[in-house]
């Protein structure tokens, strides 16, 4: 996740975003899953940025691009999801939380919002994701790789993703996406965040949770903080 712009880039350029998001539907739930490192151009900004929001109790998105932008996204999405629950007394599907993700970049195309969005959730007909793009595309997908480290997670994601998986086995495999990319990736790294979404509640992984799963597929820990 870049925390500022690169003058002079080209609007692609600016677009492949120093980051590696990771979202996929499993047969009982949704999981979402990000790593941690915030970069300016080659430094690294921070070790601890956050790039996965809950938005409400069944539904998430995962930000890349620039930091501001990705925030003040999350911002407005959540207090219009909040907005619609309390004038409907009613979880706002992830078709409609996509659609007016999509419809407010989109709207503000002339001077946009320079982040890509991977929005999750569960409702009545199960689970969804879409990926939401800046000029404001909204497409639906079993499972999306968002950021410059995406290329390295979807080798993983191609192979080992099954629309009969558990939510449990999509966090292992998550966790291995997010791996190879923070491999091979210098904007991606310093930890894992994820978060899983299923009809019975949302659960944000512990560090100690992620830890334990980390050691049962032999992938090594993240360097302590100092």
């Amino acid at each position: 996740m870049e925390m500022q712009g690169s003058f002079g880039l080209s609007p692609a350029e600016r677009f492949r975003t120093g980051t590696t998001t990771i979202g996929m539907v499993a047969r009982d739930g949704v999981i979402l899953a990000t790593e941690r490192r915030a970069t300016v151009g080659t430094m690294i900004s921070n070790k601890t940025a956050q790039k996965l929001f809950k938005i409400d109790q069944n539904l998430a998105i995962t930000i890349a691009g620039y930091v501001g932008d990705g925030q003040v996204l999350a911002r407005y999405l959540k207090a219009e999801v909040s907005l619609y629950r309390l004038r409907r007394n009613a979880l706002i599907n992830t078709e409609g939380a996509a659609t007016l993700l999509a419809n407010i970049l989109s709207g503000n195309r002339y001077y946009p919002y320079l982040a890509w969005m991977i929005v999750g959730g569960v409702d009545g007909k199960g689970g969804h994701l879409y990926s939401v793009d800046p000029a404001g595309g909204a497409i639906e997908d079993r499972f999306v790789s968002v950021g410059s480290g995406s290329t390295f997670a979807y080798g993983l994601l191609e192979e080992g993703y099954s629309r009969d998986m558990t939510v449990s086995d999509g966090v292992d495999l998550a966790l291995r996406g997010l791996s190879a990319a923070m491999k091979r990736d210098s904007a991606s790294g310093d930890g894992y965040t994820v978060h899983t979404i299923t009809s019975k509640e949302y659960h944000e992984l512990t560090d100690d949770e992620i830890a334990k799963r980390l050691k049962a597929l032999k992938i090594p820990l993240p360097p302590p903080l100092p």
